[in-house]
């Protein structure tokens, strides 16, 4: 059984890839700061280190006693309104961080490296749906930071030896299908949250930011992907690592979106509930539409979404927030 380190593995995303990293097989390892991540999220039967990726030693030591063989990389910040606001904080956190935890790795002998990465590196797109192939200029230092890890990854590989897949997701969405995992962020900044917390009424209303966009509605339009399709995605990576697939960037998307406004009306549907709406202006840099191209996913690992339709999304995260309205609190 394959031992694989899971970095942020308390996290959104992260612990949704750990629980699939053992349903197929592997023995996930979890190394969280638990600064935004909850322990709560992961199994009891799991590795826990409570720790901080920086921490060379105690990387080195979980390398050792656990007999890691790779890494799937989540752990790092990941808020664009505070990476503006913060932007050391971002380049410390996300870039020097894992600069240092790769070098503990490379150290010990690890060499195959799935890293989570995201579709801010793009900026705002000159084409929709947006190859991999685009230009890469991030407009927030969030972007920028985990495009510099991409960058740095090359140089590792022609120095050491490195084996790495960049995952560039775009809007991560969704919940384990039993309500049992999901999203808890605080703050919460992401829509499809926000507006199950209003159908809750937890919220007065939903916010639209702009609804004078080039889009059928003229509300923005995104690419949402369910959460276990996506963890699905870095396992595929990590097997195709292993079977001789080469080091690159790879965008996880459906290759569609669906606008704000097509996200709150099947929300109220899934509901079955009211969601006030409260129209305001636009907000600097939201580009009208955000969708990826993912032949090449498709094609070289043999991804495809399954559960990533917009109602199947918003029924698991429906289902979490019912049983967890607080969170994991």
């Amino acid at each position: 059984m394959e031992s694989i380190l899971v970095s942020g593995g308390a996290g959104y995303i992260g612990s949704h890839t750990v629980r699939t990293l053992a349903e197929q097989g592997y023995r996930p390892i979890v190394l969280d700061s638990l600064v935004t991540g909850h322990r709560q999220s992961v199994s009891l039967d799991v590795p826990f280190y409570h720790g901080d990726i920086a921490d060379s030693d105690l990387v080195r030591k979980i390398v050792e006693i656990e007999q890691v063989s790779a890494v799937i990389h989540f752990a790092a910040r990941s808020l664009v309104g505070e990476s503006v606001e913060k932007p050391d904080l971002y380049f410390e956190e996300n870039t020097a961080k894992t600069n240092r935890f790769v070098s503990a790795l490379l150290q010990s002998g690890v060499k195959r490296l799935i890293f989570s990465s995201t579709a801010a590196t793009y900026g705002i797109p000159d084409e929709v749906p947006i190859p991999e192939s685009a230009p890469t200029n991030p407009i927030n230092p969030y972007g920028l930071s985990k495009l510099m890890i991409e960058q740095s990854f090359a140089w590792l590989e022609k120095a050491y030896g490195l084996k790495w897949i960049a995952l560039r997701y775009f809007n991560a969405a969704g919940a384990a299908l039993d309500g049992s995992l999901g999203e808890d962020h605080i703050p919460e900044t992401h829509l499809i949250p926000l507006v199950l917390k209003t159908a809750l009424g937890q919220r007065e209303a939903i916010s639209v930011f702009g609804t004078d966009y080039s889009t059928p509605d003229g509300t923005c339009l995104r690419d949402y992907i369910h959460v276990l399709d996506l963890a699905n995605a870095h396992i595929l990576a990590l097997e195709g690592l292993a079977t001789g697939v080469g080091s690159g960037v790879y965008n996880v998307g459906t290759g569609s979106g669906y606008s704000v406004k097509e996200v709150i009306e099947t929300a109220r549907f899934v509901t079955g509930r009211p969601i006030p709406v409260l129209e305001s202006p636009r907000r600097p840099g939201d580009p009208d539409k955000l969708v990826a191209k993912v032949e090449k996913i498709q094609t070289l690992l043999g991804w495809t979404p399954e559960h990533s339709s917009i109602e199947q999304i918003l029924q698991s995260a429906w289902a979490w927030h019912l049983k967890h309205p607080n969170g994991y609190l």
